[in-house]
């Protein structure tokens, strides 16, 4: 493990994560944790964005190890306090994760187990591995310009519309809120226009379901978005989804949950890879960044390789 021996990991918890899953899941780890040896410090989380507060003053103490303790919401919170102004914090501290909320999605890469005391027990006989990250530059709900830092997957269109729709009150329900979401949204969804350049090549989309920048494999709760997708390899898998129908896209939903979508000959789904990609629309269109709601187009995701260093599973 990439922590100094006797020195504190601080697990940032969200309690809030996952409906109180992760609330209820951390007081679990606690009848057990301190008999355990490991030395910790645990920082409740009390409000939105608070995670990432802390994490980057645990970030620019160089403090060994954070561990961020809920779900692919809690994690992206935790991943911004190792930027500052677009850019990573020199730092030695390292990060991990304990999931313990809503989706799961980014474990699911790396294989962290999904039960606490295996992802734990993972953190304490790990290796460190340098991870990229992706940085988006979008547009606010009151038109200024915003930057963000995403380490799972980010995309515009209908994933948008489907964690807009979970900040609407389904994120209550856990595991379900993503079917929930995902049939509200894509019951009143239009494909709209969008113009995406990858690396410098213009792609014209007249209608488009969705573009999504992956880093990682996973989002939606378990769909296998991007298969071929490494944290590691310096560059984004970028998925067009162009003019999919609903029928369509609900028929297609095992193949994207098992992530043979790409397998088909689909004309509609175009795989490319890309450093630098831009998207734009002249209609409103969400972005969604791991999993959290994330303002509107136009958007630039830029990849930057090995910003991270992540205690992995061996």
């Amino acid at each position: 493990m990439g922590a100094r021996p006797g020195a504190p990991i601080l697990f940032v918890v969200n309690p809030s994560s996952g409906a109180g899953k992760a609330g209820r899941g951390w007081a679990a780890v606690e009848t057990w944790l301190p008999a355990s040896g490991l030395p910790y410090e645990v920082a409740f989380t009390t409000r939105p964005l608070e995670a990432t507060e802390i994490a980057q003053r645990a970030v620019l103490e160089s403090r060994p190890l954070v561990v961020a303790v809920g779900g692919d919401g809690t994690l992206n919170e935790v991943v911004n306090g190792f930027f500052r102004n677009g850019a990573p914090i020199p730092t030695t501290s390292k990060l991990a994760m304990v999931p313990l909320g809503t989706g799961g999605d980014f474990r699911r890469t790396l294989r962290i187990p999904s039960d606490p005391k295996s992802a734990i027990d993972a953190i304490r006989s790990g290796m460190v591995r340098r991870l990229d990250a992706g940085c988006v530059t979008f547009q606010t709900d009151d038109g200024a310009t915003a930057v963000r830092h995403f380490i799972n997957i980010a995309d515009a269109g209908l994933g948008g519309d489907v964690v807009f729709q979970m900040g609407n009150g389904t994120k209550r329900f856990g595991s379900a809120a993503y079917k929930i979401a995902a049939g509200r949204a894509l019951l009143g969804y239009k494909n709209k226009p969008m113009t995406v350049n990858i690396d410098g090549s213009t792609h014209e989309l007249p209608k488009a379901q969705q573009v999504v920048v992956a880093n990682c494999q996973f989002f939606g709760g378990g769909m296998q978005m991007a298969p071929s997708a490494s944290p590691t390899d310096g560059v984004f898998d970028v998925i067009l989804i162009k003019d999919a129908g609903k029928i369509e896209t609900m028929r297609g939903m095992n193949d994207f949950l098992a992530g043979k979508h790409l397998d088909q000959n689909n004309p509609k789904i175009e795989l490319m890879y890309g450093k630098r990609v831009s998207v734009s629309s002249p209609e409103k269109v969400r972005l969604d960044i791991d999993g959290e709601t994330g303002g509107f187009l136009p958007a630039l995701f830029e990849i930057q390789p090995g910003a991270i260093e992540f205690v992995t599973p061996r």
